[in-house]
């Protein structure tokens, strides 16, 4: 075996690097690692040796000293054409081609893709459904969820149909509903008739007539927050029992608390709203406010007819002769 002179063996390895970079090149790459310092050390600690040749570890360069980054590489020539955008595996090669791990990567079969879990179905939440009217009248007559029931001589439920088609929801019971047990009998009431009847409609038999609460407010004082929200349920049941076309509340408390809204009669007063997302309501004055003196109950009262003629045209109801 011969022997080459270093600089002879130089020129080789030189040649075997050229031709290495510029394979590296045409693979589309840009640089090439350099392996750790410990790397290194492993590598010089296990260099095999000749026997009878005392060798050592070779004294480090400058650059392996310091460290810096590694610099990408240049075209070991000017006449290698430009490398190419760096890519995985470039388009031109062949498996033929490529280096064994490219190989063995590009030959692995594509991850499974798993499928999303389905979404669970829709939880069904069960609703209770109304009571009917009869257990319901039973139940107010003996509530004693709020205070009022302290002062009250009758629970006032409702009168009128059941099977009507329009619904009347008043505030809450006066005097005389409380000594009678039944809703609108005092002087709002016989107001409240008489615009049914120029309706054309009976207030016995066409409508149904009940209030937000069901026993009377000391001294005919506004329901407090705490009792309507006590008697309010029974409220909800009887309409869901009742299922009129059309409601028409009365006055502010009834129109805020069928609405949830805060504001006032005046605002609101004429303009279609809904209960519980269905049924059509219509606000408008109570009553008791119209037979109020004041500068302007003539407009109110004009207001109000106005309001019930649209009622009339939503139920599809004639407007009665006169």
């Amino acid at each position: 075996m011969s022997i080459l002179e270093p600089r002879e063996e130089l020129a080789s390895i030189a040649a075997s690097l050229r031709a290495y970079l510029e394979w590296q090149v045409d693979c589309g790459s840009s640089g090439i690692p350099r392996r750790p310092r410990e790397a290194r050390a492993a590598a010089v600690a296990v260099q095999p040796t000749t026997p009878g040749v005392v060798t050592s570890a070779p004294e480090p360069t400058i650059a392996e000293k310091d460290d810096p980054p590694a610099p990408p590489l240049a075209s070991p020539s000017s006449n290698v054409r430009s490398p190419a955008p760096p890519s995985d595996v470039p388009d031109s090669f062949t498996p033929g081609t490529l280096p064994p791990i490219m190989l063995a990567e590009s030959t692995m079969p594509a991850p499974a893709v798993r499928a999303k879990p389905a979404a669970p179905p829709p939880v069904q939440t069960a609703v209770a459904p109304p009571r009917p009217l009869p257990v319901l009248l039973s139940e107010v007559s003996s509530c004693t969820k709020c205070g009022l029931h302290e002062t009250r001589t009758n629970t006032v439920f409702s009168r009128g149909n059941p099977e009507a088609k329009l619904c009347f929801v008043g505030e809450a019971p006066g005097a005389d509903e409380d000594a009678q047990g039944l809703p609108f009998v005092g002087r709002a009431g016989q107001l409240l008739d008489k615009m049914i009847k120029a309706m054309g409609l009976d207030p016995e038999k066409d409508v149904y007539v009940c209030n937000i609460i069901k026993c009377r407010p000391p001294n005919n004082r506004r329901p407090e927050p705490d009792e309507v929200a006590m008697c309010i349920p029974y409220l909800h049941e009887q309409i869901a029992q009742v299922d009129p076309k059309v409601i028409v509340a009365l006055g502010n408390t009834s129109v805020g608390t069928l609405l949830g809204t805060t504001v006032g009669i005046t605002r609101v007063r004429g303009t279609w709203k809904l209960y519980r997302g269905k049924i059509p309501v219509m606000p408008t004055y109570h009553p008791s406010y119209l037979l109020r003196p004041s500068p302007q109950q003539s407009e109110a009262k004009r207001q109000a007819w106005e309001d019930l003629q649209a009622v009339m045209k939503e139920l599809g109801l004639s407007k009665p002769a006169r």
